[in-house]
């Protein structure tokens, strides 16, 4: 029996201009990308120098305020994470980017690795003493204290696959903790097909609260949910981008703060943090 619906359309603003369909799944409450790209065709859509999170570059408003915002938030990270943990300890960063947010844990006395299967990324988080592998299948037998996923689990094409390997990578009692956009948020039922935070096809699924608890139901317990409340106003800073042409706009600065400010209520705001915790 099919339990997907129709959800809306929507395109890749950044690389393709192709058009993708967003469908519910209604037994998780996650949207789905349709079509989803073939694994040996999902790189092309990465290939544009205006996607920031592969890169360092500080030019234009959106990277400069991108960049900004990643400073605050790496130590917000570190904090998290040491909290989770009740102290520092093993570190695996999935999707580690440009290694930023293991640079500062390592700085932080945490004993860290990575994996980021971007070439480029790879290759400057070198410079920045990080050593970076390019797939999970390299931390086999491992585990860690802590494994995060910063808005990387959106863009992973085996997502049942991954979350068995994430699970094996934890230890027992040890955290997990996962960034996500979410679609149920006032930014994004504001913005609709626009809504940046779709990034499709990069962003192969989106997640609800309900989805992240249900698709780690069996081994891990939620421990809280933190929202990432900078998001709202990049996202919507992009968004409107998208939908107007415009680089700069304050009304999407008060679609961010209203985002929040809804969020505060709803509890839906534009990106969570969750973290979970391994049943021992």
């Amino acid at each position: 029996m099919n339990h997907f619906d129709n959800y809306l359309k929507t395109k890749d603003f950044l690389v393709s201009g192709e058009s993708f369909d967003l469908v519910y799944d209604k037994e998780l409450d996650l949207l789905k990308t349709v079509p989803q790209p073939k694994l040996k065709e999902l790189g092309r859509y990465y290939e544009s120098e205006d996607y920031i999170s592969h890169t360092d570059e500080k030019k234009g408003l959106l990277s400069s305020v991108y960049q900004l915002v990643k400073k605050w938030s790496l130590r917000n990270k570190t904090k998290l994470i040491f909290t989770q943990n009740s102290g520092v300890g093993s570190l695996l960063d999935v999707g580690a980017g440009t290694g930023d947010f293991l640079k500062v844990a390592k700085e932080s006395a945490w004993k860290v690795q990575g994996m980021e299967p971007n070439t480029k990324a790879r290759s400057l988080a070198l410079e920045k003493g990080i050593v970076l592998k390019n797939s999970l299948d390299e931390f086999k037998g491992e585990q860690f204290d802590v494994v995060t996923l910063w808005h990387v689990l959106e863009h992973i094409p085996n997502l049942d696959e991954t979350i068995s390997i994430l699970t094996d990578l934890v230890k027992p009692g040890g955290s997990l903790i996962i960034a996500v956009p979410n679609y149920k948020s006032f930014d994004a039922t504001y913005y609709g097909n626009f809504w940046a935070a779709y990034d499709v096809p990069r962003h192969l699924w989106h997640f609800s609260k309900i989805a992240i608890e249900e698709l780690f139901s069996v081994n891990f317990k939620m421990e809280k949910i933190k929202p990432m409340v900078f998001d709202s106003f990049y996202v919507s800073l992009l968004s409107e981008k998208y939908k107007t042409g415009k680089s700069f706009s304050l009304k999407a600065f008060w679609i961010g703060l209203k985002s929040n400010l809804k969020g505060n209520t709803s509890k839906e705001y534009s990106s969570h943090i969750y973290c979970l915790r391994k049943v021992k």
